[in-house]
C-alpha cells in the first residue's frame, strides 16, 4: 500500500493501492463503470456478466481501480491501439474518474501514473488522452502531470446517420 504524496514527498492524501482489473474481477469492474458514470452524470445501462468477462479478459483493455481500504474511490479505463508506421502500439486514455468526495487529494495523478508504469512494463511508451477544449478542469489535470497539448479537432461519426 502506498500513500499519495505531493512533489515534495509530504503525505497528503489516505492510503491508497490500485489494482489493473482483469478476469475474475467483473463485480469489481462493475462498480468501477458505475462510479465512473456517476461521476460524469452519465447514463449507466447494466452490463452483462458475458460482456464484462469478455471486456476484462482483452490484454488490450485497460481497467485500473484506486483502492481507499475495499471502497472504489476512481478508475481509469485505457485501450491499447496497434500502429501502422512501426511495430508498435500506444495507449489510449478513455475515461479516468475519481469520486467526488476524493478528488483534488492526488488519486486521479496517482491512477494516471499507475497506467503508465503498467503499459511501459509490456514496452508501451506513448499514452494519450483527448480532452474537450470546454473542460477546463480536465486540461488543467493533464497539463500539471506533464502533459503536452497536441491542437486537433475530433470528428464523431453515428451508425445511424446516412
Amino acid at each position: 500500500m502506498s500513500s499519495i504524496q505531493n512533489f515534495n514527498g509530504k503525505r497528503i492524501g489516505p492510503e491508497i493501492q490500485t489494482k489493473r482489473l482483469t478476469d475474475g474481477d467483473r463485480e469489481l469492474a462493475r462498480g468501477l463503470f458505475t462510479l465512473m458514470a456517476e461521476v460524469f452524470a452519465e447514463a449507466c445501462e447494466p452490463l452483462s456478466d458475458d460482456y464484462l468477462n469478455c471486456l476484462l479478459n482483452r490484454g488490450d483493455f485497460w481497467a485500473i481501480a484506486a483502492f481507499i481500504g475495499d471502497d472504489i474511490v476512481g478508475g481509469i479505463t485505457a485501450h491499447t491501439l496497434p500502429m501502422t508506421t512501426s511495430e508498435s502500439s500506444e495507449v489510449f486514455i478513455y475515461d479516468i474518474a475519481v469520486r467526488r468526495d476524493y478528488q483534488r487529494q492526488g488519486i486521479g495523478r496517482h491512477l494516471l501514473t499507475a497506467l503508465c508504469e503498467a503499459v511501459a512494463d509490456v514496452g508501451i511508451l506513448e499514452v494519450f488522452v483527448s480532452a474537450d477544449n470546454e473542460d477546463i478542469h480536465a486540461l488543467d489535470f493533464y497539463q500539471a502531470l506533464g502533459g503536452v497539448p497536441s491542437p486537433v479537432t475530433i470528428f464523431t461519426f453515428s451508425g445511424d446517420e446516412g
